[in-house]
């Protein structure tokens, strides 16, 4: 038995063809086709075969929407880290830590000012990749901030919502968060500023059940699901097979939860003329 031919070189194979694999290829997780990354990102995460919306980094989120990709990011409030000591199978404050180095940001939450279309406007964004975008006291207290900028700037607010809901690890204090960013969207509402909700894959929980559901304007990507409570959930508590497409962005439209459901394409264009309408500009 050869030891390099027979174990060192097979498994030098393997490893370098899975991480070339990993490294330019995803599949798409609606039709099963491999797409090419450097395409993938032209298309900002659009499935050129079957239309499917993947998630969309935040980065380019912001590049995508605002004019001439130039933004700038407003700084959000501190906050205690872990309040409750809270540990599963793992310390939340070693999660914490774990997202922040692979995200490179402090917690689910990015807000940014700039212009889109020539409007100024602020922008919140939750990042699904940072523990699935939930909701706990830091993403409370951010949106409360960009609510605050909005209004001492004059600007309209405009939130993307990408979450699976209130963040466990803080308990009670995350629930707290829904009556949080409530209030803070009706400070926007009482200065008479417009408020947009963007709901993307997936927008449901206790983010669904507050201020994603408040706005203006309620505005869904396409084939994006949207709900509290999940359907396999639902059905075995109704005991009740539930339609087709139940929860889809294009579902809600039909029965009157979301106003719009755009192409992330057509995103920019459709918020541009909204502001206009908004505004009481004349188009």
């Amino acid at each position: 038995m050869n030891w390099i031919s027979d174990f060192v070189r097979p498994k030098i194979k393997k490893n370098a063809a899975k991480e070339v694999a990993d490294n330019l290829w995803t599949k798409c997780p609606e039709c099963g086709q491999m797409l090419f990354n450097k395409d993938l990102e032209k298309d900002y995460f659009i499935c050129s075969f079957c239309g499917h919306h993947l998630r969309l980094p935040l980065e380019m989120r912001f590049k995508m929407l605002f004019d001439n990709s130039r933004y700038r990011l407003i700084g959000l409030p501190k906050i205690q880290d872990d309040p409750l000591n809270f540990k599963d199978s793992k310390r939340y404050i070693d999660r914490l830590r774990a997202y922040r180095r692979s995200t490179h940001n402090e917690d689910a939450l990015q807000v940014a000012s700039g212009e889109i279309g020539k409007h100024k406007v602020v922008v919140g964004a939750l990042d699904f990749a940072f523990m699935g975008g939930s909701m706990g006291i830091a993403v409370g207290e951010g949106i409360a901030k960009a609510c605050e900028f909005a209004i001492k700037t004059s600007a309209p607010f405009i939130m993307i919502s990408a979450s699976g809901g209130a963040r466990m690890q803080e308990g009670m204090l995350s629930l707290m968060q829904m009556a949080r960013t409530t209030a803070a969207v009706n400070m926007l509402k009482e200065k008479g500023l417009p408020y947009i909700s963007v709901m993307t894959d997936p927008t449901t929980g206790g983010v669904s059940a507050s201020f994603a559901m408040l706005g203006d304007i309620n505005i869904a990507e396409k084939g994006s699901i949207i709900g509290f409570a999940g359907a396999r959930v639902i059905e075995q508590t109704i005991r009740e097979t539930l339609p087709e497409h139940f929860q889809r962005a294009e579902y809600l439209r039909d029965h009157g939860m979301v106003d719009i459901v755009v192409n992330r394409m057509e995103l920019r264009d459709k918020l541009i003329k909204l502001l206009g309408l908004l505004k009481g500009q004349k188009n």
